[in-house]
């Protein structure tokens, strides 16, 4: 199935390195990321599983849960996980689903028959609490992902849901935001917007960000 932004991702059932998991179960009211890799032992991934394990922290603070897959058994990324510890200094403290039935990957659309049609590509789905997908990236193979990015997407993501703004091209939290462009009653914006806003443009209004 293509899954598109705001559809509700589906649910499954699949063994992990941390025992059977019950994807909405498992991810209660938390946020998700899931992000897959084509294989086990592959370079690219064993560094991007590391550098995961040491942002942990940081997803934990924005209520993320983060899960990887890939198309391997279990024993299979028992191995890996021993590599990707040893190599990358961080203690692995987040499942990998296993997935040799290709049945979440099926589901997920990760398998893409041109780039590979066996191997998964590098996805990555980010999933709100109503399991709504909320942002995708695809990846090639030869490409490691940037995970500073989805936290940053994140933390837009968390923030605009909750206040009337949007982010700008490379906003980073803490930065400015945008008005949108809904809200054009005074009051509404003196209420919603006590710091103030400056209008560039009558389309363009910049206010500082509501929750700091």
């Amino acid at each position: 199935m293509t899954l598109r932004l705001g559809d509700t991702v589906p649910d499954f059932t699949q063994n992990s390195t941390e025992g059977e998991i019950s994807f909405y179960d498992w991810a209660g009211d938390s946020w998700v990321v899931l992000f897959s890799h084509p294989k086990d032992f592959t370079p690219v991934c064993t560094t991007e599983l590391g550098q995961v394990a040491h942002l942990k922290p940081e997803f934990d603070k924005r209520n993320v849960k983060v899960l990887a897959l890939s198309v391997d058994d279990v024993d299979s990324h028992n191995g890996w996980v021993g590599d990707i510890e040893e190599t990358q200094g961080a203690k692995l403290n987040y499942p990998i689903l296993a997935d040799p039935d290709r049945k979440v990957s099926d589901l997920y659309d990760m398998i893409h028959p041109n780039a590979n049609n066996t191997l998964t590509v590098r996805s990555v789905f980010i999933i709100d609490p109503n399991r709504k997908l909320r942002l995708t990236f695809t990846y090639p193979a030869s490409t490691g992902r940037n995970f500073d990015e989805l936290l940053r997407v994140i933390d837009s993501l968390q923030l605009t849901d909750h206040h009337s703004v949007a982010t700008p091209a490379n906003w980073k939290d803490g930065d400015d935001c945008v008005v949108v462009p809904s809200i054009q009653d005074p009051e509404e914006l003196k209420q919603k917007f006590p710091k103030g806003y400056t209008v560039v443009k009558p389309y363009l209004r910049m206010t500082p960000q509501p929750n700091k």
